[in-house]
């Protein structure tokens, strides 16, 4: 019961209260499963973690109705970063209800991805739809993990733990470095353009 409730709070704030850009919930979610004995206390975990995740993006939703496309240029957002909002804009533009369901799958872009939807008033039963497809598969993906890797026994060994532990370390920041140097730098004057309001995209 407790590491279910856990996991609800885990997923609920990585996905609506922005953990997710600093911690990808993935390594709590799967942390969790693997410390879980048998198969109903993992369904309950999986469960809990699919419903926490839903309410999470139901947030980012409410978040982006009220305050519209005039919240990309919002404190939060700029903690959150503005080209992770203009990415998950690019595909809402694009794919709309694919968009929400694909980008559960892309760790620091779902963090925004409710709040784009809901500041373009995608209409809320395809979000409600897509979110909770999009979080089932998430949670049963890391849930299963989770439990993947303690039946294989890696817990039990502490140098062949430690050695995962640093080379997935190692791929993050090396992931990091990779991708801040690619991005590009956008002069003073300029890093407002992208503050004005836009139209609302279509409710697709």
């Amino acid at each position: 019961m407790v590491t279910s409730l856990l996991g609800f709070v885990f997923a609920l704030a990585e996905s609506g209260l922005g953990l997710g850009a600093v911690l990808p919930g993935e390594v709590a979610i799967s942390g969790l499963a693997a410390n879980v004995d048998g198969v109903l206390p993992l369904l309950s975990l999986g469960i809990a973690v699919a419903l926490g995740a839903s309410a999470g993006d139901h947030l980012g939703y409410v978040i982006g109705r009220v305050g519209g496309p005039r919240l990309r240029g919002s404190r939060l957002i700029a903690r959150l970063g503005r080209n992770r909002w203009d990415r998950a804009t690019e595909l809402m533009q694009a794919h709309g209800f694919w968009a929400i369901l694909v980008s559960r799958l892309l760790p620091f872009v779902r963090t925004v991805m409710p709040a784009v939807a809901g500041a373009a008033h995608l209409r809320y039963p395809r979000f409600a739809v897509a979110s909770l497809v999009g979080a089932a598969g998430w949670s049963a993906v890391w849930v299963g993990a989770g439990a993947g890797l303690a039946a294989s026994g890696l817990l039990d060994n502490t140098p062949l733990l430690v050695a995962a532990v640093a080379g997935i370390a190692v791929v993050a920041l090396v992931f990091r470095v990779v991708r801040k140097r690619r991005r590009p730098t956008v002069p003073a004057d300029l890093s407002t353009l992208g503050e004005q309001a836009s139209e609302p995209v279509c409710a697709r």
